[in-house]
């Protein structure tokens, strides 16, 4: 057994955990730039496009298990040039419209930097796995210099985010037993996954009939303000009626 100098221990201690807080700020700020987007969405649109989100960090181990796999040598470089999900979030919401909005939103952020993206609703997985995918170098500002952070961002509705835990769980129980999942298994999570997207497609109409409804009544609302009723009879208020009223509440501001 190797044994190395406890100052190089320390040293290597410290260094393994700067590298993974880097990460960790890194989901911190993109939380912070979700939860000013909702709040924003809430008090201008009365609307909130974002159910709910979830982070996540790569263990040490589950890293360098990847790194095997990929071939790379074991140095924090090859790391960040082979591993680009050490950092996870993902973006669950009503909608795909709602998707594609905040996917819109986040690349409209100037210090954000869209490395990738993949659109698994408009071409699904073979499985039937649905979802938005983009990779952002996010700018982290450390103690003595900044750093640009890749993280990879999931976006997507509620039944997608339903059927891939379901998804998960079943390959995972399988994996630990190491089994095949049984043909008749993958068949019926395939049916899952069309059903899921037709239930998605289904609420997306609904969702824009309500909102055209919802339109209409703001409309014939504005409408109703220019307008008296006196003996069943309505009548349009002039214009210069309306403009000296106006300037009357501006004399009284003053």
């Amino acid at each position: 057994m190797i044994q190395l100098p406890i100052n190089q221990i320390k040293q290597f201690k410290n260094e393994i955990t700067r590298f993974m807080m880097m990460y960790k700020f890194a989901l911190d700020e993109m939380e912070t730039r979700i939860e000013i987007l909702v709040e924003e969405f809430q008090f201008l649109h009365e609307y909130n496009p974002i159910e709910h989100t979830k982070s996540r960090l790569k263990s040490p181990e589950s890293i360098l298990n990847k790194l095997y796999r990929k071939g790379g040598d074991i140095s924090f470089p090859s790391i960040r040039n082979h591993i680009k999900d050490i950092a996870g979030l993902r973006i669950t919401c009503s909608f795909i419209s709602d998707i594609y909005v905040i996917s819109e939103l986040l690349k409209n952020q100037s210090d954000l930097n869209v490395l990738e993206e993949k659109d698994y609703i408009k071409n699904p997985k073979p499985n039937g796995y649905q979802s938005l995918h983009l990779l952002i170098e996010v700018p982290v500002f450390m103690s003595d210099r900044q750093e640009r952070v890749c993280m990879e961002v999931q976006i997507r509705t509620i039944a997608m985010d339903f059927w891939a835990s379901l998804e998960h769980k079943i390959y995972y129980k399988y994996n630990l037993s190491k089994q095949t999942v049984p043909a008749r298994l993958l068949e019926e999570l395939k049916e899952a996954a069309n059903a899921a997207s037709a239930l998605d497609k289904q609420m997306e109409r609904l969702h824009k009939e309500i909102e055209e409804i919802k339109e209409e009544q703001a409309e014939m609302s504005d409408e109703a303000l220019n307008r008296i009723i006196i003996n069943n009879q309505q009548f349009a208020l002039p214009k210069g009626l309306l403009e000296l009223i106006d300037n009357g509440n501006n004399k009284l501001d003053k």
